[in-house]
């Protein structure tokens, strides 16, 4: 529709945007809430963590100096804003999941958060105590357990190479 990627067929579609593609998905299987004030929470919650996101996709395509100051503002912004604002969602209800008592696509985009924040900071959940049983509870679904293990489809973190790949695509 919009000449990009990513691009997905499905169910006879062809759907663009990350979102919507998300979306579909999620609702399909039902992690999307039950009602429109639980699906306007897991929004919520999935676009505040697509701002910290945002950061940390762009960083390693900035100059040495840049990365290392983006790293640090990165880490100080989910220690001190996001998982702390996380954190009080799950003491606030005492529920295993963010919305509903039900596993959401909020929850994994949350944990995905986690494992990408830790790559810069393997300590970055110390003082999280709910983040760290989340991470665990849903790390331990078979499908998740599975695609975290080596050899499967998750891919490493970007590199040097990676980088320079890309800016020779995109010409930048």
């Amino acid at each position: 529709m919009f000449q990009q990627v990513p691009m997905v067929e499905v169910d006879g579609m062809k759907l663009v945007q990350t979102r919507a593609i998300l979306n579909y998905f999620s609702s399909k299987h039902n992690l999307y809430g039950k009602d429109p004030k639980e699906r306007a929470l897991i929004d919520m919650y999935s676009e505040g963590l697509a701002d910290l996101n945002e950061l940390f996709i762009m960083y390693p395509f900035h100059p040495p100096g840049k990365k290392e100051e983006s790293i640090a503002q990165m880490i100080e912004k989910a220690k001190t804003r996001y998982f702390p604002a996380f954190e009080k969602v799950f003491k606030s209800h005492g529920q295993d999941y963010l919305v509903g008592n039900r596993l959401s696509k909020a929850d994994i985009h949350l944990v995905e958060m986690i494992y990408n924040m830790e790559e810069l900071d393997p300590n970055i959940l110390a003082g999280f105590p709910l983040l760290q049983a989340l991470k665990t509870r849903i790390s331990q679904l078979p499908s998740v357990k599975k695609f975290l293990q080596p050899g499967s489809q998750r891919q490493p973190p970007v590199d040097e190479e990676a980088v320079a790949r890309a800016r020779k695509i995109f010409l930048f």
